[in-house]
């Protein structure tokens, strides 16, 4: 017999879904099977898996430890060890600098991404154990492209991933990103269109009007300096669409430096040959928390976090003159993040 307490991770989950990641090799026909001839039990009653547990509950396995051994093996991430650039971590998030080059999930099974890291940096530290993989796996909440760099938040545990997660889809989480583009731009403004994606091709067109398939897009942006050739820009993104900050600057005639995609390929020369930049200059800066947090991220509400700027886009914003805007920009946002 084995037993199993649900932790806080598990709190408010259905008992067959817990069931189905505890026993992964097992198919959905012999776990309620064995539900149904008592097999499996809950707090020492009957149960049917539709249950909702509670931190404290017990599940019993009345099995062999040869069956349980066979229908729950977990296949933990053997990756390259990585030094992860942490902002800021407690017992329920984690905010990662993220660096160009890096994937955010994986895109097939054979890629290493920040997850995987991530959870071989958490097991590593003993904040996570390989038991508790079992239940639940952590995991970020926003994506960046791969040659985006920047914040990207993770949940260390099932409340942390669900409250960042909520308040990223419903936009009450401020996403701030820098870049460096081409030409002068002189105020700030809002700018909105549709976003039309290709799947086949990974790319996407800004639109000036809804066809099927588009999604509606807003972006925000303040210039911080420029030498009249480039402009440093603080974007907020206001809807999240993918690759929405590249492509929707550069169908206003201002792309991003470095982006091979939807970028220029004379001023990519350039960047490449006077300062080694490969990849787009556009850089996930910080995260600005909403004012009221749930239970346990309270003590986040109205916090602010900021990434390190890499060094390739702190030489180019120097060099065009925007390098005391920079630093600046990096005054207001207060004393919350790492600089």
């Amino acid at each position: 017999m084995r037993m199993i307490t649900v932790t806080k991770n598990e709190d408010g989950q259905r008992l067959d879904r817990i069931l189905a990641r505890y026993l992964n090799q097992a198919g959905k026909g012999f776990l309620y099977k064995m539900i149904r001839k008592k097999n499996i039990t809950l707090n020492g009653k009957k149960c049917d898996g539709s249950e909702r547990l509670s931190e404290g509950d017990e599940i019993r396995l009345y099995l062999s430890d040869d069956t349980i051994e066979k229908f729950s093996k977990e296949k933990l991430p053997d990756v390259k060890k990585i030094s992860l650039d942490i902002i800021y971590e407690d017992e329920n998030v984690v905010f990662i600098n993220k660096p160009s080059g890096m994937l955010s999930q994986k895109a097939k099974d054979t890629d290493e991404s920040l997850v995987e890291y991530l959870i071989d940096y958490l097991l590593d530290s003993g904040a996570l154990t390989r038991e508790a993989l079992k239940s639940f796996r952590p995991s970020v909440c926003n994506r960046l492209d791969r040659n985006t760099s920047g914040i990207v938040a993770a949940g260390k545990t099932l409340s942390g991933l669900r409250i960042l997660s909520s308040v990223i889809r419903d936009r009450s989480l401020g996403k701030y990103y820098l870049c460096v583009v081409r030409g002068n731009i002189a105020g700030k403004k809002e700018i909105s269109g549709w976003l039309l994606k290709d799947e086949k091709t990974n790319q996407v067109k800004i639109l000036n009007k809804e066809l099927p398939g588009s999604a509606p897009i807003r972006t925000a942006y303040r210039p911080l300096g420029g030498n009249g050739r480039f402009t440093l820009l603080e974007v907020k993104l206001i809807t999240g669409r993918s690759h929405q900050i590249r492509a929707h600057l550069a169908s206003i005639g201002h792309p991003i430096v470095g982006d091979a995609k939807y970028g220029d390929k004379a001023v990519n020369r350039e960047a490449e040959k006077n300062f080694g930049i490969k990849s787009q200059l556009l850089h996930a800066w910080k995260m600005v928390m909403p004012q009221q947090l749930e239970e346990p991220l309270v003590s986040l509400s109205g916090k602010s976090f900021t990434a390190p700027v890499p060094e390739k886009m702190r030489l180019m914003t120097a060099a065009i003159g925007a390098g005391s805007s920079l630093e600046a920009a990096k005054r207001e946002t207060g004393k919350a993040g790492r600089e």
